[in-house]
């Protein structure tokens, strides 16, 4: 029995182990099928998520597809050089891809991401090993963006590093590889990114610490700008050289030992290198600021974005005849300044002294030169342009040019003599005036010619007397002094105008009769397409001949008159000086064939410039004289004016005098003829 009972008990215990290995088995099996529905689950969880995340973001693509940069504007002068840059927050002068030297995308791939043209968008290689970097550093240091991942970070996402927003980053990523091509994504990322110094774009880099386009750049000095783009102020050129030649050259290191994309000659010349890497200007606008802030007056008020648009804007500045008139008008201010110490003058009243230069072709209307105050920093108020000022005798040659006009010739004769003019007041009254000329004299009978190139008032006085004064405001207004009253004493230089709109009205002589408008802008780009163009605007007037008598007059008041200051051999100058009442403005308005040039000078509080004589002979004539000298060795421009036709020429007390078949020359004989063949 007992035997029997042991038996059975063991089977039992069999029977019971057969069993609780078949439960632990079943509750294994049950376990394992949990898991894995529950991981399927949750696997399909996360794909869900995944997918539904990728789907709530992927159209932001859209935003980075139409995302768009500031782009700084440019203002050149007629021949291509750089005036100024205009910029809103950020300067970016912009490139397009075809710009882009395939040496630069080369050192940015080498440098960035290396299999670019290979992935869609994201490394998967490159994220797995920044992964368990991350895990066995327990940091998130290593990013493995690809450049297609740094363009979307920029242009859309912030910098911080969270799950969520590193998902958005690959999946928008990949997303934007379906809409834009390659070569579009390495433009905007080339043009976006920052490197420095306040320079945004590869383009702006390359011309603020080289000075150079983007197809000078030497091996190095690209592996210098594409080494900024991980840290650009540690490693800028500028600050810390050092730092910046050791980053080049693990960039120039790496492209030739690790990737072979450059030969072992110009890895080794690149190595040796040391570029000089210098701090430009975000403005540039030294050159011409009164011509810029002029010229922007007016675009502002047409392009809400002209900073920031992108627009090269092409102007008829000429950078080298602006700087002689910088120049020129410094020299005569200083000569004015001195004149004032010696006379011991307060600094105050020397402070207040200010001067103007335009610059004009009058042929075609194009601005050349502005210079609307001495120093634009101490004051940009744009005297050229703005200022209203008497213009004193420069007013008279128009005047005399009527006369011309109505039959008058330079051997006219004008009756200088002293003269009392009753007017009636506003008050009713009748009131004297009893105008003098500069020099307190009268000289009796003179030539028109001799009263105007010694700017007699009295005899330009007596031309009113003669020919009505209302025909000869009538006439001045249609020259385009719209605004001036039918005062004598405007005939005299009383009338106030701005240098620009003397200059306009100047033309109707310098032109030849016509009228023509001056202008600075020539064009402005868009994308290279042009999307405003000035042409020259004129009107004529009256003959060219009738304008050349006067031309002829103005050259004598500069070799006879009183503009012989400006006198120049080499060239053939006409011109005008003009002085207010008491020495408040000094003006000299003069032209040679093709280029007319205007100066003035005065306090800007309207005070006398000096309290003993001071003529516009004196002081502003001599700026110009510097002016065509110096401009005679740097262009070639005409220096002889050309008689037109229907102009005759007859001697007269051994001066030459012009007429045209309207003009009442004297009578003459064959003795007093230049030239048989100018017989009427």
């Amino acid at each position: 029995m007992i035997r029997d009972t042991s038996l059975k008990y063991t089977i039992n215990e069999i029977e019971r182990e057969k069993n609780s290995k078949k439960k632990k088995t079943s509750l294994i099996g049950k376990i394992f099928i949990t898991l894995f529905i529950l991981v399927l689950l949750a696997g399909i969880g996360v794909t869900g998520a995944l997918a539904y995340f990728y789907n709530s973001v992927k159209h932001e693509v859209e935003g980075i597809i139409a995302h768009t940069v500031e782009r700084s504007s440019m203002i050149y002068d007629r021949n291509g050089k750089k005036i100024a840059n205009l910029l809103g927050d950020e300067f970016r002068l912009y490139a397009p891809f075809d710009e882009i030297p395939p040496r630069i995308i080369e050192t940015l791939l080498a440098t960035e991401d290396t299999s670019f043209f290979e992935h869609p968008g994201i490394n998967v290689d490159a994220i797995f090993r920044a992964g368990i970097k991350d895990v066995l550093t327990m940091s998130k240091a290593e990013g493995a963006s690809t450049i297609t991942q740094q363009l979307v970070k920029n242009a859309v996402l912030t910098k911080e590093k969270k799950i969520e927003r590193k998902l958005k980053e690959i999946f928008l990523s990949f997303e934007l590889e379906k809409h834009l091509s390659k070569k579009d994504i390495l433009e905007k990322y080339l043009n976006m990114i920052y490197f420095g110094s306040g320079f945004h774009g590869i383009k702006t880099a390359s011309w603020g610490y080289f000075k150079k386009d983007l197809n000078a750049l030497t091996l190095k000095e690209t592996a210098m700008l594409i080494g900024l783009i991980k840290a650009p102020s540690f490693y800028d050129p500028t600050r810390k050289y050092d730092y910046s030649i050791g980053r080049a050259n693990r960039v120039l290191s790496r492209m030739y030992e690790e990737l072979g994309w450059i030969s072992k000659d110009d890895y080794e010349k690149a190595i040796e290198e040391r570029p000089v890497a210098t701090r430009g200007s975000k403005t540039e606008n030294t050159l011409a600021p009164y011509a810029v802030d002029y010229l922007m007056k007016g675009l502002s008020e047409k392009y809400e974005n002209i900073k920031t648009g992108g627009y090269s804007i092409e102007t008829t500045i000429d950078v080298d005849i602006q700087e002689l008139a910088q120049k020129s008008l410094q020299n005569g201010y200083d000569i004015l300044v001195k004149q004032m110490k010696k006379d011991k003058y307060s600094q105050d009243r020397i402070d207040k002294l200010n001067g103007a230069m335009i610059v004009l072709n009058q042929k075609t209307g194009e601005i050349l030169a502005m210079v609307g105050g001495v120093d634009y920093k101490k004051s940009p108020f744009n005297r050229a342009t703005s200022g209203l000022r008497q213009v004193g005798s420069s007013i008279k040659p128009l005047f005399y040019q009527i006369g011309l006009n109505m039959g008058y010739s330079g051997a006219s004769i004008l009756n200088d003599v002293q003269k009392t003019y009753e007017f009636k007041a506003g008050n009713g009254k009748i009131q004297k005036w009893t105008p003098q000329n500069y020099t307190k004299k009268a000289q009796g009978q003179v030539r028109l010619r001799d009263a105007l190139a010694n700017s007699r008032n009295l005899a330009t006085l007596d031309l009113f007397d003669k020919l009505g004064a209302s025909n000869l405001f009538k006439e001045i207004k249609r020259f385009g002094f719209n605004d001036i009253s039918n005062n004598l004493s405007n005939a005299l230089g009383s009338y106030s105008t701005s240098m620009i709109n003397l200059a306009r009205v100047y033309t109707v002589i310098s032109n030849y009769g016509k009228r023509v408008d001056p202008f600075m802008l020539k064009t402005i780009k868009k994308d290279n397409e042009i999307i405003e163009e000035t042409h020259t605007s004129s009107e004529e007037l009256f003959s060219d001949s009738q304008a050349y008598l006067m031309i002829d007059i103005l050259k004598y008041a500069v070799q006879k008159g009183t503009g012989t200051k400006a006198f120049n051999s080499q060239i053939e100058l006409a011109g005008k000086t003009g002085t207010t009442d008491n020495g408040r403005d000094i003006w000299f308005n003069v032209f040679s064939p093709d280029i007319q040039v205007h100066i003035w000078f005065g306090n800007d509080d309207n005070a006398p410039i000096l309290d003993n004589d001071i003529s516009g002979g004196g002081f502003a004539a001599p700026v110009a004289g510097e002016f065509f000298t110096a401009l005679l060795t740097r262009k070639a421009i005409e220096t002889t004016f050309k008689m037109p036709e229907g102009v005759k020429r007859y001697r007269f007390d051994g001066d030459f005098e012009c007429f045209t078949d309207i003009s009442k020359p004297p009578a003459v004989t064959k003795s007093t003829i230049e030239d048989e063949s100018l017989l009427f």
